[in-house]
């Protein structure tokens, strides 16, 4: 055999040892990236973390704020429109809707639907609690109905401990962080129907991956902190268990 020919031969050894080498590594990667998907399917994750992804990088939240709309019907929409017309106490009009997240009633919105707003997605405070710390850190989350005269939907209160559950494991938040509207102001917001504990008692959800990765994002409290987050909300009930019985249960929005 010629020195030639064993060249040749040679040289096509290599290659297809080499193309053996690359599929190799190519199905390698492959397989680890199927075994990363596993966790939680990407178009899972993504419908799960949908309505809590934001234009800009998380707020240090440290109140989770719930409320009624005190109305049979509404949406994002109706309700944005009817908080423009309004103004806060130094006669500056509000941006729109105070609320961070509203749930629907199946009346103006989808039944359980979750929708975040304009605040939600700018990362700004809210105007819905009637007390600037617990606007400026509080997530005002509503859900539309009169619960004073009936509970909620069955989809709203799945779709609101899910809400809860994640806004629980993304900033560390505690049942002890979780307040009514009636706790910091003299209303009956989010109405006597409301199941309160239910909801406030729900774990934190689990892991959520984002990307092909686990994440979980905390902003935890720092020690010593949780004792003055339980005076402020005593000091709140307080002062609303001493002012006028009369206000109204619709006087539930606050000061922008």
């Amino acid at each position: 055999m010629s020195n030639r020919l064993i060249l040749t031969l040679d040289s096509r050894c290599a290659a297809i040892f080499a193309m053996h080498v690359l599929a190799a590594c190519g199905c390698a990667e492959s397989k680890i990236e199927r075994q990363d998907n596993t966790v939680i399917p990407a178009s899972q994750a993504a419908q799960e973390s949908s309505y809590l992804a934001a234009a800009m990088p998380f707020h240090t939240w440290k109140y989770l704020v719930i409320h009624h709309t005190a109305t049979t019907s509404g949406s994002v929409e109706s309700i944005h429109s009817e908080h423009l017309q309004r103004r806060d106490s130094a006669g500056n009009p509000w941006k729109g809707i105070g609320y961070h997240f509203l749930i629907g009633n199946g009346h103006g919105m989808g039944d359980g639907e979750i929708q975040p707003t304009f605040r939600w997605q700018q990362q700004i405070g809210g105007a819905h609690a009637g007390n600037r710390q617990f606007n400026n850190f509080g997530i005002g989350i509503c859900l539309v109905g009169n619960f004073e005269q009936n509970g909620p939907t069955s989809a709203q209160v799945k779709s609101v401990g899910e809400l809860i559950a994640r806004l629980k494991q993304e900033f560390g938040i505690t049942e002890k962080q979780i307040l009514k509207h009636g706790d910091l102001k003299a209303t009956a917001c989010p109405g006597r129907l409301f199941p309160f504990r239910k909801i406030a008692t729900i774990p934190p959800a689990g892991l959520q991956l984002v990307e092909g990765k686990t994440r979980s994002r905390f902003s935890k409290v720092e020690p010593g902190r949780m004792e003055g987050i339980k005076n402020v909300a005593a000091i709140q009930r307080s002062r609303t268990a001493k002012r006028s019985p009369g206000k109204s249960q619709s006087d539930e929005r606050g000061a922008e």
